[in-house]
């Protein structure tokens, strides 16, 4: 799988173009963001319509995909309109945005699923009515309910960590932690098992599982719960950095923060200086500005020659740590703070 192309961290939002009637998006509310469900971009009515719709638009990672949509999207003479579910997991509120989006006239819609099957009779009816529908970041499931997926490898992403995690432990026996994301969304399964996958490991060896959400508070909760019930975890895996640092918080309040190895997912600008700064260990990098870019100009192309994107395009994934371990391919926190986000 391809890891090198990327765009560049420093890309800014694009402010709202004035005199382009607002779509109202009730996925929108409070604690979503008051710039969602707004057109943010784009050259007057005859502009392609485009669709963005993320889990929250608090998370940075979903920040950072809003910020690479509207940059697409004012490059590409595209306007675009974005709305966010109140929660992670607010498939009501997603399922709201799509039928809005689909009566404004959208020619094609990006979407982060917070639910990957019960959001699919929603785009079923999206497509049917003729619009193009790209997953970002998260699949759908079944996968083809969309008609393409713009996404980093999360089995990847999660092998590798497992691979460090296995080398890094040098042989010591493992008492696993896993602190994943909540049931029914395939990001999660896809890296849970792509770490036991990288790790060697099987379920039987993972001592505490909790979900947290990809909440930090949570994730501190999960960690002080898993060490209640086995106090000799040594090894946590985190389905992002938020719950990283969540565990972080609950072993230093033990005193374990030194002997617990943490890894996780992301590749934040937060998370990126945590692995710098020694609280995680390692953490695979992806790039959601490349996803949301990629996805806007789909779209863009699908209205002026009717060509639609399909199957599944890989965005890329970096193991970032700044203790590279034999056999495994690494690169530093200087790399990974360069093509960080948020």
């Amino acid at each position: 799988m391809s890891r090198t192309t990327r765009l560049s961290s420093t890309l800014v939002r694009v402010a709202a173009v004035s005199g382009v009637a607002a779509l109202t998006l009730t996925a929108c509310g409070p604690g979503a963001g008051s710039g969602s469900g707004s057109p943010s971009s784009g050259s007057g009515s005859g502009a392609v319509k485009v669709g963005l719709i993320t889990k929250t638009d608090t998370n940075p990672f979903f920040v950072k995909m809003k910020e690479g949509a509207e940059q697409a999207a004012k490059e590409n003479g595209a306007q675009l309109s974005t709305a966010a579910g109140k929660f992670d997991g607010d498939n009501a509120g997603q399922v709201t945005a799509i039928e809005n989006m689909v009566a404004a006239g959208v020619k094609g819609i990006l979407i982060t699923p917070s639910d990957s099957k019960a959001i699919v009779p929603a785009i079923e009816k999206a497509r049917a009515k003729g619009v193009l529908v790209i997953a970002l970041d998260t699949p759908t499931d079944p996968q083809s309910a969309v008609d393409a997926l713009f996404a980093t490898d999360n089995l990847k992403a999660g092998e590798l960590i497992g691979e460090y995690a296995k080398a890094a432990m040098k042989g010591k026996t493992a008492k696993i932690a896993a602190l994943d994301l909540a049931p029914g969304v395939s990001v999660g399964v896809q890296r849970h098992d792509g770490f036991l996958k990288g790790f060697g490991a099987a379920e039987k060896d993972v001592v505490c599982a909790q979900d947290t959400g990809g909440d930090q508070a949570k994730g501190q909760t999960a960690m002080e719960n898993c060490l209640q019930k086995e106090p000799d975890i040594n090894v946590v895996y985190t389905i992002n950095e938020p719950a990283a640092l969540g565990a972080y918080t609950a072993l230093k309040a033990k005193g374990r923060e030194k002997d617990v190895l943490i890894v996780s997912v992301d590749g934040g600008c937060t998370g990126t200086q945590a692995v710098k700064d020694g609280k995680i260990a390692a953490t695979s990098q992806q790039y959601p500005l490349k996803m949301a870019a990629e996805g806007v100009k789909a779209v863009v192309t699908f209205a002026k020659d009717g060509k639609k994107a399909s199957g599944y395009t890989d965005t890329g994934v970096t193991l970032i740590s700044d203790k590279a371990q034999g056999g495994v391919d690494s690169k530093d926190t200087g790399y990974g703070l360069e093509n960080c986000w948020g």
